[in-house]
């Protein structure tokens, strides 16, 4: 048995046609002919996903931690979910740390002097090559200017500071179901117990697997 570090490898099986069955305002569903083992050919739908951005902001400055969440509405799954400010990779050669500062200040009105990448993950990679990128930031202070009309969903969304422990057991109790939180709060909990925040990469470390 290997001991090698675990890491994802780069493997992309011969597509014999690729074919675009929808375009929408943010995504693209497409279907590949896709080569299997045994000579076999599949086809598999592929939702294209412009990639995402994800904000842990953390107040780690009392006896508890805290972390800002946001209480928004999600129309696919019909509930309001408890979230991180987040936003989509859709400006044109916008970095993801730009983004997620321009994504924490429209959603919050708020900037942050320390930022970290807490994590990188591919939110269903069995059907979408959607990435996400999700930081942490503390030291917040009012943005500068005059805060952003919040329009649709964001126009009825609550911000709340809460216990980063409350959090993580809403997370193990199956209570909050959104899969940044899922993955940013059992993330950021392992690292404030363990190896500590300066053991996280720099806000512009490379992302090899933001999607083009």
């Amino acid at each position: 048995m290997s001991n090698a570090p675990l890491r994802d490898t780069d493997d992309a099986w011969k597509v014999f046609d690729s074919t675009t069955v929808f375009r929408g305002g943010v995504v693209e569903m497409r279907v590949d002919e896709v080569a299997m083992p045994g000579s076999l050919v599949a086809k598999r739908d592929v939702l294209v996903h412009p990639g995402s951005v994800g904000i842990v902001v953390l107040d780690d400055s009392g006896e508890k931690p805290r972390v800002l969440t946001l209480h928004q509405y999600r129309h696919p799954v019909q509930r309001r979910l408890w979230e991180f400010p987040a936003g989509l990779l859709d400006e044109a050669n916008e970095s993801a740390f730009v983004a997620a500062r321009r994504e924490l200040e429209e959603e919050t009105h708020l900037q942050a002097k320390e930022w970290r990448v807490l994590l990188d993950a591919y939110t269903s990679p069995g059907i979408s090559d959607e990435a996400v990128r999700i930081y942490v930031a503390r030291d917040v202070r009012p943005a500068d200017g005059e805060q952003r009309a919040a329009i649709h969903e964001e126009a009825d969304m609550e911000l709340r500071w809460v216990d980063l422990d409350d959090l993580v057991r809403g997370v193990l109790a199956g209570d909050l179901h959104n899969p940044l939180v899922v993955m940013g709060a059992l993330a950021l909990r392992a690292v404030l117990d363990g190896p500590g925040l300066s053991s996280l990469r720099p806000a512009n470390a490379p992302w090899r697997d933001r999607p083009a």
